[in-house]
């Protein structure tokens, strides 16, 4: 386990999400619905809600909303959700995954293939990129969790692979089978996550210039704002003098 390395850029900024405060929890009450309509819905003996609950909390997503989101999932009125992935190119050769949940596959495919071909990119086939990714389950925590020593201790003892601790948090990567079990026993160390949930781990980055990193973030602000994108993995390398400069 490589306990020390910085993490950065694999996931989305946060920054933009706050932002979006109210699309945010428009698509983690969508995923609270599918979760509790795929498994009971009870967070304590559903992993994927709980997971989806935890997220929500996160963001700090009043519990009415969540409770409704849950309720809603039994109600004749609730939508028939899919899910369905996306892959493409970026500026700079940077592969994006785009992970949607849609009521509406021609929708929501017209949409992305927009996206891409208007911000500088293009919609693969699908396995066009996945290949260079691993499917993980990635358990995060915030940087007051505990130092880079702390949190790998308890990631080893939890049974995880991989631990990546920076400024931004703390990454722990486990097999997608060992998620909520590495998960439920972080727990009484740590704390509850900010976030549990399979990923898509790139097996390399590439590094983006200034000229192409203004390009893939304006791509991936448009994938973001589409009400059935749920998530925009990648495996771009954005360096932090050249994020100050586009901040």
């Amino acid at each position: 386990m490589a306990g020390h390395s910085k993490f950065k850029n694999i996931m989305y900024r946060k920054g933009a999400q706050d932002k979006k405060r109210s699309a945010l929890f428009s698509k983690l009450s969508r995923e609270i619905t599918v979760a509790a309509k795929a498994g009971l819905p009870d967070p304590a003996m559903n992993a994927r809600l709980r997971s989806a609950v935890i997220a929500a909390r996160a963001q700090s997503m009043p519990n009415d909303n969540i409770k409704r989101a849950i309720d809603k999932a039994s109600g004749s009125d609730a939508e028939n959700y899919e899910e369905v992935r996306y892959e493409g190119f970026g500026p700079g050769g940077v592969a994006l995954i785009v992970e949607t949940l849609t009521d509406n596959r021609n929708r929501t495919a017209t949409n992305v293939r927009l996206g891409f071909s208007k911000n500088g990119g293009n919609l693969g086939a699908p396995g066009s990129v996945s290949h260079g990714f691993d499917r993980l389950g990635l358990v995060t925590y915030p940087a007051r969790a505990g130092d880079a020593d702390r949190v790998f201790e308890a990631a080893l003892e939890a049974g995880a692979d991989d631990v990546e601790s920076g400024e931004d948090g703390h990454s722990i990567w486990t097999g997608p089978d060992m998620l909520h079990e590495v998960a439920k026993a972080l727990e009484p160390v740590l704390g509850e996550p900010e976030g549990v949930k399979l990923a898509w781990r790139p097996q390399t980055q590439v590094a983006v210039d200034e000229g192409d990193a203004a390009t893939l973030l304006k791509l991936i602000d448009a994938l973001e704002d589409d009400d059935d994108v749920q998530t925009v993995w990648g495996n771009y390398d954005v360096p932090d003098e050249v994020m100050e400069k586009l901040a």
